[in-house]
C-alpha cells in the first residue's frame, strides 16, 4: 500500500425495487459523504433469488449511467461489469463514449462476458461460447475507444470502416476487466487498465483475496505485462443493519460472510483487503440505503483512511 485506497458504492440491484429518485438520492449521497466511485450492476433479470418470490430485476444500467453522470459531479462511474453480450459492441462502445463526455470523462468502461443463463434467454441473447463472443466484442470495443476507428471481420461481428463520431477522448476512458478467468485474462490484461473481482469470487475475505491478485500477477508474467500497469479493484460485502436498521433485503445466493461491527472493526477488516494490493474496492452494502451510505461515509472519513495512512507510515 501507498496510501488510501478509493472506495466506491454498489448501487441497488435486486435486493429490492428502488425507484430513480431513491437511487439518485443515494449516489448524491454517496458523492456528499466522500466516496470515490458509484457502480451498478449490468443485469437484466434474475429468478430463484434467495428471500425472493418470483422475478427480479434492476433497471438498464446504461441508462442509468447517463442519468448518474448528470446527477453527479465529481465520483467516479461504470458498471460492475456490463455484459458485452448484451449489446452489439460497436453500439456499447458508442454509448460509453457518449456517457464519458456527459459525466466529463468519469466513466469507467467495466467489461464482462456475463453468467445468468435466466437473463440471456428471456432477453434473446445466445449463451454458447461466451468467450469467444467477448474476445470479438472485446477487440472491437477497445479499438473503437482508443482509436475511434476499427475494421473487423470475425466469426461473430464484422464492422466495415467503423468509426466513432464525435471521438472519445484521447486513449479513451479507462477499461475494467471483470473476470477471474485464465483465457479473459490473457486476453485483456495486456489491454486493459483495472481488474476487479466479485466478494463471493474470493470468499470475501483478505486471504482469498490475496490468492487472486497473486493469480493476476502471474498471468500478468506470461503475457509480458507488468503488474504495477494494471489496478486491482474488488467487491466487498459490508453489513451495516446492527447501525441503520432494516436488513431484509435479498441477494444472489452466496457463502461469503459480509464485513460486520462497529465503524473501528470495519474500518480495520477494509484496511486489510485493501494491504492486498488491491487499490480500489466498491462497497456492496446491506441494507443498501442513503442511510447506510452516510453512516459509512463517517468509517471512511475516521477509520480506512487514517488506517491506511499509519499502515504506509510504519512500511
Amino acid at each position: 500500500m501507498t496510501g488510501a485506497p478509493r472506495i466506491g458504492i454498489q448501487l441497488p440491484e435486486i435486493e429490492r425495487r428502488v425507484p430513480w429518485p431513491e437511487i439518485r438520492e443515494i449516489a448524491r449521497t454517496a458523492e456528499d459523504v466522500g466516496f470515490d466511485s458509484i457502480w451498478v450492476g449490468d443485469h437484466l433479470l434474475y429468478r430463484d433469488v434467495r428471500g425472493s418470490v418470483g422475478s427480479s430485476g434492476p433497471w438498464e444500467a446504461w441508462s442509468s449511467l447517463a442519468a448518474l453522470a448528470e446527477a453527479t459531479s465529481t465520483v467516479k462511474l461504470g458498471p460492475l461489469v456490463a455484459a458485452t453480450a448484451f449489446h452489439n459492441p460497436a453500439m456499447l462502445a458508442k454509448m460509453a463514449a457518449t456517457i464519458d463526455e456527459i459525466s466529463g470523462g468519469r466513466l469507467i468502461v467495466g467489461l464482462g462476458a456475463g453468467w445468468n443463463p435466466v437473463e440471456f434467454e428471456a432477453f434473446g441473447f445466445p449463451y454458447d461460447r461466451r468467450v469467444s463472443r467477448f474476445e470479438e466484442a472485446f477487440s472491437i470495443i477497445h479499438a473503437l475507444l482508443t482509436e475511434g476507428h476499427v475494421d473487423f471481420a470475425g466469426r461473430f461481428f464484422t464492422l466495415r470502416d467503423g468509426e466513432l463520431q464525435p471521438p472519445p477522448r484521447p486513449g479513451g476512458p479507462p477499461i475494467l476487466i471483470g473476470s477471474n478467468g485464465r483465457r479473459m485474462l490473457t486476453w485483456t490484461l495486456p489491454k486493459v487498465q483495472m481488474w476487479n473481482t466479485w466478494y463471493a469470487s474470493y470468499g470475501n475475505a483478505p486471504a482469498g483475496l490475496q490468492r487472486l491478485v497473486a493469480f493476476v500477477d502471474d498471468i500478468c508474467g506470461d503475457v509480458d505485462v507488468d503488474p504495477s500497469t494494471v489496478e486491482r479493484t474488488a467487491a466487498v460485502l459490508v453489513d451495516v443493519t446492527e447501525h441503520v436498521g432494516g436488513g431484509d433485503e435479498v441477494r444472489p445466493r452466496t457463502d461469503a460472510p459480509p464485513v460486520t461491527g462497529d465503524a473501528e472493526m470495519i474500518a480495520d477488516q477494509l484496511t486489510a483487503f485493501a494491504a492486498t494490493g488491491v487499490t480500489h474496492l466498491q462497497l456492496v452494502v446491506r441494507p443498501i440505503t442513503a442511510s447506510s451510505v452516510e453512516w459509512l461515509g463517517g468509517v471512511l472519513a475516521s477509520g480506512i483512511h487514517a488506517n491506511s495512512q499509519a499502515r504506509t507510515h510504519r512500511s
